[in-house]
């Protein structure tokens, strides 16, 4: 049997450097070529976008994110992988939705049906409601609010019972529930929030009506070339790793690898992972680099197995109890420490490893650097970490 080819965690790391954009040399000059690089950038936190972005950029800022979003419309939010809210290139998004979230939508669909009917709102209704949304958004130039629209359309503002006998028992707001499932299947789409780069408020506009239900061919195909697309940046990395990350089942994973004709490589621990078939040979490795990545980074999350550059014994500082990571510092492809605004507006950070003079200060630059890119704005994570908790205070 031929033997595999080896890829060490220096290897891996360097990888990470360059095809993150997180080495100096690397670094993009458009939020664009981020967001593409990197597949998906995690939305649920709106912070994560613009300073994942920023940290990436050989000029560091917020207008160039902005920019992408709002007004060239080149990156847009959609929910994908694991039911979760992204930042994606436009391009991708027939891809992730016909791979992943078309999937989610109906399981969803139904679901949101069936708590309708059981407060007394058939289908008919639904589709009404639907309906309404669609005409308040119909002027291209619309760009409404949750409390704009459920002005427009007062059955928004109705509330059924959620999770009824349940210890979780509840009341939604109609709208709450119906503009999520219309923005995943993106008959909806948001647009510049209300107030700061920091707001998850955001407007909705009218997208494009939403798309056929794909056949399982075409779901088939589309997995193919997301794990093509992902593995161009994340390989070598495992089939536990592309499954957390896609949130399919493990055949679905194991097709898409086959499809993509991903190669089997020996990683440091043992593992067996993957890299595609014209990536099997080295990529130097950069200079040392630092650099502060925000809670929800996509490469501190694009993994399951991450002892390669998360110690084990860090990760009671940096991960919530849900599993999020939150804000981290790293040095040369490992998280060392995190960081944290504290309300003067003043960026902390603490290793939790001695690094060495020369990653002290150029992380400290790293920490000046954001500080400037931050300016007035105020940063808290929505899933605070221990470590973040204690710096801020």
């Amino acid at each position: 049997m031929p033997t595999r080819p080896q890829f060490d965690d220096d290897q891996r790391r360097a990888r990470l450097a360059r095809r993150h954009r997180l080495a100096p040399p690397a670094r993009a000059e458009r939020a664009e070529q981020v967001v593409d690089d990197l597949v998906a950038v995690h939305a649920s936190d709106p912070a994560t976008v613009f300073l994942a972005v920023s940290a990436r950029l050989a000029a560091p800022g917020i207008a160039d994110t902005e920019r992408a979003l709002y007004q060239d419309r080149t990156v847009v939010r959609q929910h994908a992988m694991r039911s979760t809210l992204f930042a994606v290139p436009v391009a991708l998004v027939p891809t992730l939705y016909t791979s992943t979230t078309a999937k989610v939508v109906a399981r969803e669909r139904a679901r949101l049906l069936k708590d309708f009917a059981a407060s007394g709102r058939d289908a008919a209704w639904t589709a009404q409601v639907e309906s309404a949304v669609r005409a308040a958004l119909a002027d291209p130039s619309a760009e409404l609010t949750g409390a704009q629209l459920s002005a427009a359309v007062p059955q928004l503002r109705e509330t059924i019972d959620y999770g009824v006998g349940t210890s979780y028992q509840a009341e939604q707001p109609v709208g709450m529930r119906l503009l999520r499932l219309l923005g995943m299947e993106g008959g909806i789409v948001r647009r510049r929030p209300v107030g700061s780069w920091t707001s998850s408020q955001h407007r909705w506009a009218l997208g494009p009506a939403a798309p056929e239900t794909p056949s399982a061919a075409e779901r088939a195909s589309a997995q193919r070339e997301l794990a093509r697309r992902w593995l161009s940046c994340y390989g070598p990395a495992t089939e536990d790793d592309l499954t957390w990350w896609t949130g399919w089942g493990v055949r679905e994973v194991r097709a898409a690898l086959a499809g993509c004709g991903a190669v089997e490589v020996e990683l440091t621990d043992g593992a067996v992972g993957f890299v595609l078939p014209d990536d099997v040979e080295p990529v130097a490795e950069p200079a040392p680099w630092a650099a502060l990545l925000p809670a929800l980074d996509p490469t501190a999350m694009s993994m399951k197995h991450r002892d390669w550059y998360l110690s084990p014994e860090h990760r009671p500082h940096l991960i919530d109890r849900s599993g999020n990571l939150g804000p981290t510092v790293w040095w040369h492809g490992r998280i060392i420490g995190g960081w944290a605004q504290r309300a003067d507006g003043e960026v902390v950070f603490d290793l939790l490893a001695d690094p060495g003079h020369e990653a002290r200060e150029a992380v400290t630059a790293e920490a000046a650097a954001l500080r400037t890119v931050l300016a007035d704005a105020r940063v808290t994570p929505r899933f605070r970490t221990p470590l973040e908790r204690r710096l801020s205070a």
